[in-house]
């Protein structure tokens, strides 16, 4: 059995899922007593926070609550399977060394995925700044201080001419930092440390291509629907449709990635 899908009422319910998560995360923002190392060597440095925790738990209370059959992926806790077909992917904050430096470049993430993994709607939400960025088939806006704005990336059809971002290159194999610093030495400006929040403002059109690896499910599927609602491309490192983590690019336009996939496929993963 599979439910039935409906962008307002889904989209909805996403925003309260938000709004629940930042309810859990308030008190702790700027205000952490501790931070636990998930990472595996200890030696490495993987954060989790009170703030992970309580956001991912309170979100998923709520879909228990209100929509039982579905299923959830969650980075924090373990994953309920779906008796509907539909799944809520959650990333309670994603960039959460981001949330400890006390920076607003952290998000919280939530899809909605059918039965086969694709992404049907996404939300990036970055409440300290207030803005919530949503997408859905054909379409995608960002809420802010009250109004609904739509969202279209950026003309951009050069690299050359490109404003372009990823996280941290040193995350990248060896392969992969030859190819983002062939991307980097093309590009007009390139930005770092952004996590998902990258993607928000590719969609709105002052970033032009980010391309990342070492993803998880929920790292990506929230992050499609908004770049592409918004009119943008996201595919694999090799151009193909992308899978739910792993290494993704997305761009303003066939243009940039044609051109950024001379680079990346050269890197790109083989399975």
């Amino acid at each position: 059995m599979t439910a039935s899908f409906s962008i307002d009422e889904d989209l909805a319910f996403a925003g309260k899922l938000a709004d629940a998560a930042w309810s859990a995360i308030r008190p702790h923002f700027r205000a952490l007593t501790a931070i636990d190392n998930k990472a595996s060597p200890q030696s490495d440095f993987d954060p989790v926070t009170v703030a992970d925790r309580a956001a991912e738990d309170a979100m998923r209370t709520l879909i228990a609550s209100e929509r039982p059959g579905y299923g959830i992926t969650g980075e924090e806790f373990p994953a309920k399977s779906s008796e509907n077909g539909l799944t809520w992917l959650l990333d309670p904050i994603d960039g959460t060394r981001a949330f400890v430096a006390g920076l607003p470049s952290w998000t919280t993430l939530i899809a909605l995925c059918d039965a086969e993994g694709t992404p049907l709607i996404g939300i990036i939400d970055q409440p300290v700044l207030g803005e919530r960025y949503m997408g859905w088939p054909g379409g995608a806006a960002m809420q802010k201080d009250g109004q609904t704005t739509m969202l279209n990336v950026s003309d951009c059809k050069d690299l050359r001419q490109a404003v372009i971002s990823t996280t941290d290159p040193f995350i990248l194999n060896p392969a992969e930092q030859g190819a983002w610093t062939h991307l980097r030495a093309t590009a007009r400006l390139t930005r770092y440390g952004l996590d998902a929040y990258a993607y928000a403002r590719l969609a709105a059109g002052t970033i032009d291509l980010v391309a990342e690896s070492c993803l998880k499910a929920w790292d990506v599927a929230a992050l499609i629907p908004v770049v592409r609602g918004a009119g943008g491309l996201a595919t694999d490192w090799r151009g193909n449709t992308p899978k739910l983590g792993g290494q993704i690019v997305c761009c303003a336009s066939e243009e940039i990635l044609d051109q950024a996939l001379l680079a990346l496929r050269r890197s790109a993963d083989t399975l």
